[in-house]
């Protein structure tokens, strides 16, 4: 009898049992179903308090944790839903209402979202997996590459893309920056404009394809492309700095300061890259137009906030006397006429008599013959003298053409006078020539001899 009641216990135990299971599997899908429904309505609220019930009840339940994944995505809550698709994934149970494609797809944009690039990168090889045929894939991958600096990886992705889709504009731009990131001009330049004929909305195209006419000493080209991208405001700073150094190198100075002018006023915080770039080549351009006071003033700018930025501790150096000095600073700017006087006036310093005078650039030729001579009736030698006011020391190629210069008017003598410096190869070329190399230093002995001359001169009386 004890038996038959253990048996009947037994039995009744497994069929209630059973009884729970078969009423689980038919109410669960029935309240997903109600969770799907809640979420299309729009009622958030109640969604994710049905899906926390579920979850407590079958803490595997993937359809559960995916939807209220989804909720938490409605309700703006990113980071929530994030680590409820991480335990989706862990689980590894798709079905037709957790399907695994959305799924990735979703999860892998929350990565990026959160900058977990490596967790992204997996989740877009496994849909290249799934679907290997949809471009958009690769371009994320390739994406994901040039993230983690592997532009190699990332070229091959985006390559891959355009195969799939030849009208992908996007991986078309995206190839063409590593393309010219890798000194692949053709290439670059190919890619950047199918960019455009596929999207030509893609001011950043027209962006990098200034730069590639740029480096190609193509500045019209260069600057058409820049003002098409100037149109993006995060573009506008680094586009006036762009076109800046473009009106720089066709020499059209008054162009490019006011480019730079603009780029230094837009960027306003003194710390940014481009703004520091903006001063120092406004700076080399204000030079250029012998403008040096402004020069000087935008320099120190820079170097105020990056000492070792380029040569801009060597520019102040080399200006210095500028600020202290009003001989050199009258050299430096004056007018060509009351340059032309000046020069003039060295050359006299030198007991030296003016035969001819021309125009060099930056500077004067002037043939002179010694004023006095030794031996009574002796012919006078003469020199050719040049006199720079150059910003840059003055390289062996030019005391190599006065010297040849030298030669063909039959003159021993020579004199190079410069406002800056000389390169050690014109010094050494100078060495074994009957050239005399005066720099800046001697330039201002000269300067101040001349001064106290006419300051003697003027102190005599008159007879």
């Amino acid at each position: 009898m004890v038996e038959l009641i253990i048996i009947i216990i037994v039995v009744s135990a497994a069929l209630i049992t059973l009884l729970l299971i078969i009423l689980r599997s038919l109410l669960n899908p029935r309240r997903i179903s109600t969770l799907q429904l809640l979420l299309k309505q729009g009622k958030i609220s109640q969604a994710v308090r049905l899906a926390r019930q579920l979850i407590a009840k079958d803490p595997r339940n993937a359809d559960a944790h995916y939807l209220l994944g989804m909720a938490y995505l409605e309700s703006q809550k990113p980071e929530l839903a994030l680590m409820e698709f991480k335990t989706v994934n862990n689980i590894g149970i798709f079905t037709n209402i957790c399907e695994e494609i959305p799924f990735r797809k979703t999860c892998a944009k929350l990565y990026m979202q959160f900058n977990q690039y490596d967790e992204a990168l997996k989740e877009y090889l496994l849909l290249l997996n799934l679907e290997p045929t949809v471009a958009e894939h690769y371009y994320y991958v390739g994406d994901l590459f040039e993230e983690r600096s592997r532009s190699d990886k990332a070229e091959l992705y985006f390559q891959k893309a355009i195969e799939l889709n030849p009208q992908f504009g996007l991986a078309y731009f995206r190839l063409g920056k590593i393309q010219l990131a890798l000194k692949k001009p053709i290439e670059a330049r190919l890619s950047l404009e199918k960019s455009l004929k596929y999207d030509p909305d893609n001011v950043q195209a027209y962006f990098y394809l200034g730069k590639l006419m740029k480096e190609n000493h193509d500045y019209v080209g260069a600057l058409i492309n820049f003002e098409k991208a100037e149109k993006e405001p995060s573009l506008k700073l680094k586009v006036l700095l762009e076109r800046g150094t473009c009106y720089m190198s066709m020499n059209n100075y008054d162009n490019a300061i006011s480019e730079l002018e603009r780029a230094v006023r837009l960027g306003q915080d003194e710390n940014r890259n481009e703004v520091i770039y903006a001063r120092y080549f406004l700076g080399l351009c204000y030079e250029k137009t012998r403008q040096f006071e402004k020069a000087v003033e935008n320099w120190e700018k820079v170097y105020a906030k990056r000492p070792q930025f380029r040569d801009v501790a060597e520019k102040l150096s080399q200006y210095q006397e500028l600020r202290t000095d009003d001989l050199i600073k009258d050299f430096l700017t004056a007018s060509k006429a009351r340059f032309t006087e000046i020069c003039q006036d060295l050359v006299t310093a030198l007991k030296l008599e003016i035969r001819d005078l021309s125009d060099l650039p930056n500077g004067l030729q002037i043939l002179a013959v010694e004023s006095e001579s030794k031996w009574r009736g002796a012919r006078k030698m003469p020199k050719l003298i040049h006199i720079y006011r150059s910003p840059e020391p003055i390289d062996e190629p030019i005391v190599r053409s006065i010297h040849e210069m030298m030669k063909k008017l039959n003159i021993i003598k020579g004199l190079i006078i410069n406002s800056t410096n000389f390169t050690r190869r014109a010094l050494e070329f100078a060495e074994t020539r009957p050239i005399d190399l005066y720099d800046k230093d001697k330039l201002l002995e000269l300067l101040h001899t001349i001064e106290q001359n006419y300051v003697n001169n003027k102190a005599q009386p008159k007879p």
